[in-house]
């Protein structure tokens, strides 16, 4: 078993954390959020980043976004803390570039570095199901196998240093669009007289069929267990949803790729953020840019 530092112990961090304490290895957890670290039961609480990342094998992150990545690893002095040798696995969705040059740092410590971005959702992490998305040196991927198996029930291997964000960047866009474009359906047919329960399960069986009719419908009390069955509350942040997008434009610009409907989705969730300050709401709330009569009614 190994001695695991977990750093960010959000909505996906915190389950990821509990399930590699659950298969034995002992994981020295550590959050801003001083009750973060009591909720991940079995973990090790401590006091500071650095503490986290002290007499550890891998050290595991999960953070907001790029510039807390770079100063987890550059400017908090992780990289300088662990020890030479050890693996470090950054699991937040960030840009390629922080991605490459907190690896290039990394390897300059004698340290293995993989960027492994997830997909899944929280009742993936909470059931240790995701699908990582790995870029990296293959070696360094296979060290961290046993631990991304405990996590997840998928592991790819995308390339070199920053293709896992690539990659998670191309995923999260499509997601966005499929249930953009899921809300907007489901509302075209409400207004000709469907009910939105009956439609989804027409489309499930048909060619729209997608995840987000699938197993995250963004329709108020057509699936229990879901966001919009519960007032869009937990699940991804709007917030994220409009980074991942924003990370995908500057991704797009630096490649000269078309993607007008990224574009365009990007726009329709920066409305409906600013429209219904809905940052905090899951992102299957886009719904109620096509449907403002469901806001504050119906699961909410």
């Amino acid at each position: 078993m190994s001695t695991v530092g977990f750093v960010g112990l959000g909505n996906m961090g915190g389950p990821m954390a509990a399930n590699l304490a659950a298969a034995g290895h002992e994981v020295k957890v550590f959050d801003l959020v001083p009750a973060l670290i009591a909720g991940v039961e079995g973990g090790t609480a401590q006091a500071s980043a650095l503490d986290a990342a002290t007499d550890v094998d891998v050290f595991i992150s999960m953070l907001p976004a790029g510039k807390h990545v770079a100063g987890l690893y550059l400017e908090e002095g992780v990289l300088a803390r662990l020890p030479k040798g050890a693996l470090a696995i950054d699991c937040s969705t960030i840009d390629p570039e922080t991605a490459q040059r907190v690896a290039a740092a990394a390897a300059d410590k004698g340290i293995a570095m993989l960027d492994a971005p997830v997909s899944g959702g929280t009742a993936g992490a909470q059931n240790g199901t995701l699908t990582f998305i790995v870029g990296g040196e293959a070696d360094a991927l296979e060290r961290g196998r046993p631990l991304f198996e405990v996590m997840g029930a998928n592991v790819f291997h995308a390339g070199a240093n920053g293709a896992g964000q690539i990659a998670k960047i191309c995923n999260n866009m499509l997601l966005a669009v499929q249930m953009a474009g899921t809300a907007e359906a489901l509302s075209l047919g409400v207004d000709n007289g469907l009910d939105p329960k009956v439609l989804s399960e027409i489309m499930k069986q048909s060619s729209g069929g997608n995840w987000a009719l699938n197993v995250y419908n963004p329709f108020p009390g057509v699936m229990d267990g879901v966001p919009a069955s519960r007032g869009y509350q937990g699940g991804f942040l709007v917030d994220l949803m409009t980074k991942d997008l924003a990370l995908a434009m500057t991704t797009a610009e630096q490649s000269r790729s078309s993607v007008p409907m990224g574009s365009l989705t990007k726009n329709l969730y920066r409305v409906h953020e600013q429209t219904h300050s809905a940052g905090r709401l899951d992102f299957s709330s886009i719904q109620w840019l096509y449907r403002p009569e469901l806001v504050g009614g119906e699961g909410s």
